[in-house]
């Protein structure tokens, strides 16, 4: 069995062509704009690349956007004064705060100082407590596009098996906590193994997974003979491990790719699988946030 590729470019693009098209809607209908501001604090070249590609799509999709560049010494209660301007500003839906920020600010301070609700990363307190227990109005944005590709690519995962590798704040975590909800997109049956699971309970759990999901960190770590035929393996994991000729880094994913697709039904490659994804959801997680500060929808 040839594996058939989950595009991530194919899905994304799909995806903002229906928040285009809801943007529009609520311009049209209820007079709503939503805002999104994207917070750069320094220069690091990897966050105006990320910062660039953000706003460069909310304009695309009709967004009011801001992008706010603050010297890398500003300090922490000058930061945080910033959000407060921005969680009282009405034409403001969703607050993005790149990381990694200077080492002289507490990540997690400015974090939660973020008003819950223009939260589109899904990084606050507050709304991991909503994910777990199932009423939130967005989800954190690679995990969110990992139950996107499946949906749509696979199919519903209503009971089936899916099993997480790792454990991660901003991946493992959150992702068993999406798929056993009793949504529709979700509704699985959900195991996560990780770090402290011995390797060979860790292979018996991926062979019975319908749904592989890996973000372990670890190049190339999951086998062939560690899957069952038919699996649909979401690989999350982008490692850089040398160089091309051309002089750019080459990557892997946590799943090696030529073996796993011999045996998967569906599978991400990497790169063009998952990344495309996580910019898209932000934009639907501001479009959210908008119709939940007009009372369009409800927690």
């Amino acid at each position: 069995m040839a594996a058939k590729l989950i595009k991530g470019a194919e899905v994304a693009a799909q995806i903002r062509a229906e928040l285009k098209q809801e943007v529009e809607e609520l311009k049209a209908k209820h007079n709503i704009v939503p805002g999104l501001v994207t917070i750069l604090v320094g220069q690091d070249p990897g966050s105006v690349s990320y910062v660039t590609a953000k706003q460069k799509t909310s304009h695309e999709l009709g967004f009011y956007s801001i992008q706010d560049n603050q010297e890398p010494d500003i300090t922490e209660a000058a930061l945080l004064a910033l959000l407060d301007k921005y969680n009282k500003d009405p034409k403001i839906h969703g607050i993005l705060v790149q990381l990694p920020l200077p080492k002289h600010i507490d990540s997690n301070k400015v974090l939660y100082g973020i008003n819950p609700d223009k939260d589109v990363d899904a990084f606050h307190p507050v709304n991991v407590g909503r994910i777990l227990i199932g009423n939130y109005a967005f989800l954190p944005c690679t995990p969110a596009g990992c139950q996107e590709l499946i949906y749509r690519a696979y199919g519903d995962p209503k009971g089936k098996e899916v099993v997480v590798v790792g454990r991660s704040n901003i991946v493992g975590k959150p992702m068993v906590a999406i798929m056993i909800q009793k949504r529709v997109g979700a509704n699985a049956t959900v195991t996560c193994v990780h770090t402290g699971t011995p390797k060979d309970k860790m292979i018996e759990h991926c062979r019975r997974a319908d749904i592989l999901i890996v973000a372990a960190g670890v190049p190339n770590y999951i086998q062939a003979d560690w899957v069952k035929e038919g699996v649909c393996v979401i690989d999350v994991g982008v490692n850089r491990i040398g160089m091309t000729e051309s002089g750019k880094a080459k990557l892997a994913g946590d799943v090696d790719f030529a073996a796993v697709s011999e045996k998967a039904s569906f599978i991400t490659p990497v790169p063009g699988g998952v990344g495309p994804m996580t910019i898209t959801m932000l934009m639907k997680n501001t479009v959210m946030a908008a119709k939940l500060a007009a009372g369009l929808v409800k927690l």
